[in-house]
């Protein structure tokens, strides 16, 4: 019995792996359980180390070559820079929860909080003040090595460019005393051309030589001193604490919503007094108003919620978000429709016209149509019933419903629902025929036939054609939330190419990545389900 079980730990394990489509680590586990270990090792090293070798090649060139490449928004972000970009995005995020948390304290909690805040914010103030002092030592020894580099150059620089002046000046001369023995006719019109054009070419050489000292200088500048970025950053980062503790200063104080709101309450306190003394018709009335504007400051006041900036998991949250909706929407079409092409020629035949026509059309093309369509139906979606409905709801409400999120979402149907219409009209077309004549044999009905034989058949198929609705949503919602300026992954990704800063260019690869790592791991999750539904045991495709 205790031999068996390591042999059904290593065969859970293999299947777990086979379903998720991860059969790449097969011999790792094999060879775990030391079962033909040459075998094992040696497919290890031609699947497994080969690739993580030229993975670590590419990443390699990238590191060398991106520096070397200047563009519009500076150099080209190197994978230590798009990792700080990470790390940068998630401090943001850890710091939107805290003020969040911070808005919400109240009692000796808040105080308490508040109190460290102020602590921690004068050991950070005293920190910086010795940070700029070093920057200003950094600052001066940058510009001492500075001109002591260029200061020889551009003595050169002046040097040439004076004697470059005065031969032009002195060519000048020439042509101009060479036109009037030309004009005269005591020297040819070809040998004031000659002399013209070797003025030009002379020029061109001149300033080509200046260039040459100008690039010396400019290489200079742009090389970086490292004591001095070093500097910089020790004092930005402690600058931008120190804004955050100020932030989380006002949250902890008067933009707490526990002390606004007993403060509106003392108001109110107050103003039902001032209710209570008025002696007249009209002050009565002009008391009133201002309590029950109270009042209802007091109620909004208890249930108001922080209002959270837009972070890079939020913006990945609203965008799983909008491609299930998409994704369940194509679903909903496709599957139906695809049955019925699969179970009638004619149908077929009638909508075969429509997909070959469609399915190509452009998702831009079909994001401006719903924003024309679909936008009709939302007039005015503060008030809508559809929104309020969304708005209502806890977990959704967070994610901001909007139109343009419904345009996004539209369009990704629009583009997912034809793979998986194809794949389940071909999964049910090619069901075998066997199974159905036993069907009439059995007389069983259409819903029978429909739920034990015809579906079950062809959901290998019907999968596969999921798998690649949702890959294909998940590409299309990226540019369709980016143009219709839907809060998610896309519009993050235009923000920052608006934004064109070098540090937006990291931002945009480090999207890039998160992206590319989603796309993968929803693309793993529909192997899962393929899988769970196939009856044969071929592998899952990459």
């Amino acid at each position: 019995m205790s031999e068996k079980t390591p042999e059904k730990i290593k065969y859970r394990i293999l299947r777990f792996l086979d379903v998720t489509g991860f059969t790449v680590f097969d011999p790792v586990v094999r060879l775990a359980f030391r079962e033909e270990p040459r075998k094992q090792i040696e497919s290890i090293t031609k699947f497994l180390v080969v690739p993580t070798l030229f993975v670590a090649l590419c990443v390699g060139l990238w590191w060398v070559v991106a520096p070397n490449h200047k563009t519009k928004s500076g150099e080209v972000p190197t994978p230590n820079i798009v990792f700080s970009s990470a790390l940068i995005n998630d401090t943001f995020s850890e710091r939107e929860k805290t003020k969040e948390s911070d808005f919400l304290l109240s009692g000796d909690a808040r105080v308490q909080a508040l109190q460290e805040v102020d602590t921690l914010m004068s050991e950070l103030e005293a920190e910086l003040a010795t940070l700029k002092s070093t920057l200003t030592e950094q600052e001066s020894l940058y510009k001492a090595s500075l001109a002591s580099q260029i200061d020889p150059i551009e003595e050169k620089l002046d040097a040439l460019k004076a004697e470059n002046r005065q031969a032009r000046t002195d060519r000048s001369q020439s042509i101009e005393a060479l036109s009037l023995e030309v004009a005269s006719g005591r020297a040819p019109n070809s040998e004031l051309v000659e002399a013209i054009r070797k003025d030009n070419e002379l020029y061109a050489a001149g300033r080509q030589a200046e260039n040459v000292f100008k690039d010396q200088i400019e290489a200079i500048r742009s090389d970086k001193f490292k004591p001095l970025e070093t500097a910089r950053l020790d004092v930005n980062a402690v600058a931008d604490e120190i804004q955050f503790l100020k932030k989380r200063q006002a949250f902890l104080s008067d933009s707490n919503r526990s002390v606004k709101l007993e403060q509106t309450k003392d108001k109110l306190a107050a103003q039902d007094g001032k209710l209570a003394d008025a002696d007249d018709a009209k002050a009565v009335l002009k008391e009133a108003k201002s309590l029950v504007r109270l009042e209802n400051g007091v109620e909004r006041l208890e249930t108001q919620q922080y209002a959270s900036a837009m972070t890079i998991y939020l913006q990945i949250k609203r965008s799983l978000f909008t491609v299930f909706v998409g994704f369940l929407m194509a679903a909903a079409i496709a599957i139906p429709i695809g049955i019925l092409c699969g179970l009638n020629k004619i149908a077929m035949a009638c909508l075969t016209p429509i997909i070959s026509i469609f399915k190509p059309v452009s998702p831009v093309v079909w994001l401006l149509i719903f924003q024309i369509i679909v936008g009709a139906f939302f007039p005015d979606p503060e008030t809508h019933p559809f929104f309020l409905f969304f708005d209502s709801i806890p977990f959704i409400n967070s994610l901001g419903i909007n139109p343009a999120l419904i345009f996004s979402a539209c369009t990704v149907a629009m583009c997912a629902v034809w793979p998986a219409l194809v794949n389940t009209a071909l999964g049910v077309s090619s069901i075998d025929r066997d199974h159905l004549n036993v069907a009439r044999v059995l007389r069983l009905g259409f819903w029978d036939r429909l739920t034990k034989i015809i579906i079950p058949s062809s959901l290998p198929l019907v999968f596969a054609g999921l798998r690649i609705s949702l890959g294909v949503g998940w590409m299309v919602l990226i540019a369709a939330e980016a143009l219709s300026s839907s809060d998610g992954l896309g519009k993050f990704v235009w923000d920052e190419y608006q934004n064109g800063s070098s540090f937006s260019f990291a931002n945009i690869i480090y999207a890039c990545f998160v992206v590319g790592l989603i796309g993968f791991l929803l693309d793993r999750m529909m192997i899962v389900f393929q899988r769970l539904v196939s009856f044969d045991r071929s592998e899952s495709t990459v």
